[in-house]
């Protein structure tokens, strides 16, 4: 397959600071035009502003090992990336060359003159941008979190299995302590194993790991049939697991919509600060009360859908 050569949007590089990772053995052509709008961004106290302090010095430190202008390897295996201006003249009559998309595909324009025979795309998340790149004959693409990952399996479940000998199930379920070896299985703390004997692969268990000085861990049922909930799959039993679990600080689920994340986060708040909410747990509440956020992203530049300063808005909460 022929290499190309990306031009990445500035809006790239501001929603993934890893954005230039992303792209295989292809080169990356980062605009001068992008480099002034994220200087811009840097100081931010947002995920935006630290996507923009995480590129600048991820650029920082390529250019600490050759010239940006001539182009510098990202990392083995991948493209160059090399940053450059644009020449004037490429713009067809009614772009002003003021805008800064312009200056984007003027840019485009100059690396596709200059290199006639490699194929040059502008990855960009404004529609806008890509339509004006229609225009101008540039193939433009949108990116999109779900290109990062090029398969499914390279995602983190927080779930493995894991053969062992039959008499390793049976003494787990004798409640006996079962130690996991380094050299046999790779884990991380907190992750899921379901053992599965050698004998019988329909004779399996599950267990929770802690570390390798630590005995493997039941899953604890947080049922609750007054209020007539229970997980309804293992992967919810395991997300209730660690969420009544006052040692893990901070726990993330992803999943399609309608898979129980929020219901299962709730459930496990209300639980811990209720009194006397579950049998499981202990009679007085953990917490005193539970604080529900959701994000929310606005459309354009504005600060929310609100209206008001940040201080106004905050000011609800309080």
């Amino acid at each position: 397959m022929a290499k190309k050569t990306y031009i990445l949007d500035t809006n790239v590089y501001l929603t993934d600071s890893n954005a230039i990772f992303s792209f295989g053995n292809n080169d990356i052509v980062v605009p001068i035009k992008v480099l002034e709008e994220i200087d811009k961004h840097k100081k931010r106290q947002d995920s935006v502003g630290s996507n923009a302090r995480r590129i600048i010095r991820t650029l920082d430190e390529l250019r600490s090992k050759g010239n940006l202008s001539k182009g510098v390897r990202i990392r083995r295996g991948a493209g160059l990336l090399r940053a450059r201006s644009y020449e004037l003249g490429l713009l067809p009559p009614g772009f002003d060359t003021g805008d800064s998309d312009n200056q984007i595909l003027a840019t485009a324009l100059s690396e596709k003159k200059d290199n006639p025979k490699r194929k040059v795309v502008v990855v960009s998340r404004d529609i806008n941008m890509r339509v004006k790149c229609d225009a101008l004959d540039i193939p433009g693409e949108d990116y999109a979190y779900e290109k990062i990952v090029s398969n499914r399996s390279e995602i983190y479940t927080g779930f493995t299995k894991h053969l062992v000998d039959d008499q390793i199930v049976d003494k787990f379920y004798a409640k006996e302590e079962v130690f996991l070896e380094k050299d046999e299985v790779t884990l991380f703390p907190n992750e899921f194993v379901m053992l599965v004997s050698l004998a019988n692969e329909k004779k399996t268990a599950l267990a929770r790991f802690f570390n390798y000085n630590k005995p493997l861990g039941r899953i604890l049922d947080y049922s609750n049939k007054k209020w007539k909930i229970k997980p309804r799959n293992k992967e919810q039993d395991f997300a209730l697991n660690l969420l009544m679990d006052p040692n893990v600080n901070v726990i993330t689920m992803i999943g399609p919509a309608g898979t129980g994340k929020t219901m299962i986060a709730l459930y496990a708040g209300l639980c811990q600060a209720v009194d006397d909410w579950h049998t499981v747990l202990p009679k007085q509440a953990q917490y005193s009360r539970l604080i529900v956020t959701r994000p929310i992203q606005p459309f354009g530049k504005d600060l929310g859908y609100l209206p008001g300063s940040l201080e106004e808005k905050m000011s609800l909460f309080f």
